[in-house]
C-alpha cells in the first residue's frame, strides 16, 4: 500500500514541506524515507509525494536559480580550473523529473571530470504529451559544447545527441 502525506508524523510533514520550500528535493525525500514509520515508505512512495508537495506548494517554493550556460561563463569556468581540458563532453542522465545533459570538461592533469552546465529543458512528462523528441536540451549542448571546445582547441564528444542513453560511450572511454 502506498504511503500518503497524510499518514506521514507532523514533524515529518513540517520538515519535508521546509526543505521542499527550500528546494531541497533529494533532503525532502530522505526526510520522508528515514521518518521512522512501519511499514517503511518505498523510494518511490517518498519521490511521489515530494513531486506532490512541489505542485501544492507551488510558487511559494524558492527555487534554486540555475547556473548560468552562455559560452562567455562556460569560458570563464573552464579557464579557472587547474589545468586545461583534454576535451569538452555532453552527456545524458536522468532523475525522477526525467532526462537532462551534463556538459563536462575531461580533464588531464589532474585527471578529472568537472560539470560546467546541467541543461534541461522539461520533464519526462513531454514524452506523453509528444514534446520530445527533439530533445531541446541535447541541441543546446550540443551547440555550446562545440564552441566551447572549439575555444579551447580540444575534442568535442556526445556520444547520444538524438536519444537519451546514460551508458552511451563516455569521451574515456572512445578513445
Amino acid at each position: 500500500m502506498a504511503t500518503t502525506w497524510a499518514s506521514l508524523p507532523d514533524r515529518v510533514r513540517e520538515r519535508a514541506d521546509q526543505l521542499v520550500l527550500q528546494d531541497r528535493r533529494f533532503e525532502a525525500v530522505r526526510e520522508i524515507w528515514d521518518c521512522g514509520i512501519e511499514p517503511r515508505p518505498s523510494l518511490g512512495d517518498c519521490q511521489v509525494i515530494v513531486a506532490e508537495r512541489y505542485r501544492e506548494l507551488g510558487d511559494r517554493v524558492h527555487r534554486t536559480p540555475e547556473r548560468p550556460r552562455d559560452l562567455a561563463t562556460l569560458i570563464g569556468q573552464v579557464q579557472a580550473l587547474p589545468g586545461r581540458p583534454a576535451a569538452i563532453e555532453a552527456f545524458w542522465d536522468g532523475d525522477t523529473q526525467g532526462w537532462f545533459v551534463i556538459l563536462a570538461a575531461a580533464m588531464t592533469e589532474p585527471q578529472a571530470e568537472v560539470d560546467l552546465a546541467f541543461i534541461r529543458h522539461g520533464g519526462d512528462l513531454r514524452l506523453f504529451n509528444g514534446q520530445a523528441p527533439p530533445w531541446p536540451e541535447a541541441l543546446e549542448a550540443e551547440t555550446t559544447g562545440r564552441a566551447l571546445a572549439q575555444h579551447f582547441g580540444v575534442p568535442f564528444h556526445f556520444a547520444s545527441p538524438d536519444t537519451p542513453d546514460d551508458e552511451a560511450p563516455r569521451w574515456r572511454e572512445s578513445r
